[in-house]
């Protein structure tokens, strides 16, 4: 990914739903202005989750999402309505499409009340207005057309303005740090770090902290001591990865605040407060108990990785009990969660805030306690509280 990209976890979602021969893909590829879908009369063309990147003013970069439809039949048909389902995880906003030579069908009304009860914002729009056009469309609703591009502006704007831009008002450090203050970022180089480039969470973190002028001053693990005996200035916070934790809070002076990236992203997705809740359960876990630890990408493993061996070492250690470890990474997220007694999710950065909450609510759902790496590293390092301590919301529990 570019440095000059927007990541597919910063856009908002923007998910075209409805039945087989609705126009959904039509209709995609006519707001994209792109052919990101195959378009045919056979019902079912679409067989998967389609996605493409593009820029909708007034909103920004956006993700558009073609599915397959809700009314599929059959095995295969079950299980691309499956996949369908599983967009509405990380939906922002929902466009429900409805063929206007047919209406409403009995599969749209019940979705169009899933997506009610998700709180999603909701358009309903008709089309193949095209097909009604020769008599005059006078019906209730937004009529428009993919094959002539009738009403299509009115489309655009119409989705854009069921945004609600406050949604997006949440800063990864902006209100921790200010102007002209210097933040110490910690950032380990091994054999696991992409090539050439910072993983996403400490890129997204420099750019906020440029946002809101602060100076971010970026040294290794290796160099930490060497850079704070230098005595040129006194960091306001220190951001170490989640895996120098232990080394970092070691050489670091107790009164310097310290916290982690991960910690930082599941602050700016919206899960601090129930992961910090979710890494108590670490203690209470019992011999056989397994744990699901779940990523939102996939990458090649390498030897070392965190989630599947370094994690899991470091619980193994902390509890001195015999656990069982399940992995889930991507889009998949398992739907039944009751097998596991803790569940310890990645930051999040590939994911939307929408998704994170989605997995949330699951795990809330299934009575499931859920944390993520960096909480759950600090909490077995022994430094939780020092690494949340300046975060508003967790000095507010207090």
């Amino acid at each position: 990914m570019s440095l000059t990209d927007t990541p597919s976890g910063e856009r908002v979602h923007i998910a075209f739903f409805g039945c087989r021969n609705a126009g959904k893909s039509a209709l995609a590829n006519a707001f994209t202005n792109q052919p990101i879908s195959i378009v045919s009369d056979v019902a079912g063309t679409t067989t998967d989750p389609v996605s493409k990147s593009m820029e909708l003013l007034p909103v920004g970069p956006v993700v558009i999402v073609d599915t397959p439809g809700i009314d599929d039949t059959g095995e295969l048909g079950e299980m691309r309505v499956s996949r369908t389902q599983q967009v509405l995880a990380r939906t922002d906003v929902a466009v429900l499409v409805v063929a206007a030579d047919i209406g409403m069908t009995e599969a749209g009304r019940q979705f169009l009340e899933v997506l009610e009860e998700r709180d999603i914002p909701t358009l309903v729009v008709h089309s193949k207005a095209d097909l009604l056009l020769e008599h005059g469309v006078d019906r209730e609703g937004l009529f428009v057309s993919a094959k002539d591009g009738y009403q299509m502006d009115l489309l655009r704007e119409k989705v854009a303005a069921l945004w609600d831009p406050k949604k997006r008002n949440a800063t990864l450090t902006g209100d921790l740090v200010g102007r002209g203050d210097r933040v110490l970022l910690v950032v380990p180089i091994d054999k696991a770090a992409p090539k050439g480039r910072l993983i996403l969470p400490q890129q997204q973190v420099i750019r906020d902290l440029l946002d809101h002028g602060a100076i971010p001053v970026i040294c290794r693990d290796t160099e930490l001591e060497e850079t704070l005996s230098q005595n040129v200035f006194s960091p306001k916070l220190v951001i170490t990865d989640s895996q120098a934790f232990h080394k970092v809070h070691a050489a670091l002076p107790a009164e310097i605040p310290l916290t982690s990236f991960s910690i930082l992203m599941a602050r700016y997705k919206g899960i601090l407060t129930s992961a910090v809740r979710g890494a108590g359960v670490i203690g209470e876990l019992s011999e056989g108990d397994t744990v699901l630890i779940s990523e939102g990408c996939t990458h090649r493993r390498q030897c070392g990785d965190i989630g599947t061996v370094k994690l899991p070492a470091l619980l193994q250690k902390k509890t001195g009990k015999d656990l069982n470890f399940a992995f889930s990474s991507g889009t998949h997220f398992p739907e039944d969660l009751t097998p596991y007694r803790l569940i310890i999710h990645c930051g999040g950065c590939m994911l939307n805030e929408a998704e994170m909450r989605s997995r949330e609510r699951a795990a809330v759902k299934a009575s499931v306690p859920m944390t993520n790496y960096g909480v759950a590293i600090a909490y077995c390092n022994g430094i939780l509280e020092r690494s949340i301590a300046m975060l508003p919301e967790c000095a507010a529990g207090k």
